[in-house]
């Protein structure tokens, strides 16, 4: 899937050939405007599909925090756990042979992003909402 800043990177290519056509600068700049617009649009579409994307993460792990089974409401805090245990054990020189480095690294990784990612994820369910909001609010 194509970033925001790819879409920035694809609407700044378009600039760059209306600059190269051979016409006006005041068809130049009309053809810009457009492009601009257009370009708001598209962020504008994405930033909705992403707080769209967020709410429904957000209701599956609400549902599953609300469950009333207590594996559902505790399986993502338990594997959290294990991973934090055997990189621990590791560290203390007590793990078993088969962990190698990379398997730590990339246990450390999913620790790293598990535990961020409560965090990232609730600050980028603000920013797309304000973000959101705001386009919305300049297109009127």
């Amino acid at each position: 899937m194509i970033g925001l800043k790819g879409i920035g990177d694809l609407f700044g290519a378009a600039g760059k050939v209306v600059d190269a056509v051979h016409t006006s600068d005041e068809e130049k700049l009309i053809l810009k405007n457009e492009f601009f617009t257009l370009q708001g649009s598209v962020l504008s579409d994405v930033l909705e599909y992403q707080q769209s994307l967020n709410e429904l993460q957000s209701k599956v792990i609400i549902a599953e925090s609300q469950s009333a089974s207590w594996i559902t409401r505790n399986w993502r805090p338990v594997t959290m756990l294990n991973f934090v245990g055997l990189i621990t054990l590791r560290w203390l020189g007590l793990s078993a042979p088969g962990i190698t480095e990379a398997l730590e690294l990339e246990l450390l990784s999913i620790v790293k992003y598990g535990l961020s990612g409560y965090v990232v994820g609730r600050s980028a369910e603000q920013i797309v909402k304000v973000g959101a909001q705001a386009l919305k609010d300049y297109k009127k």
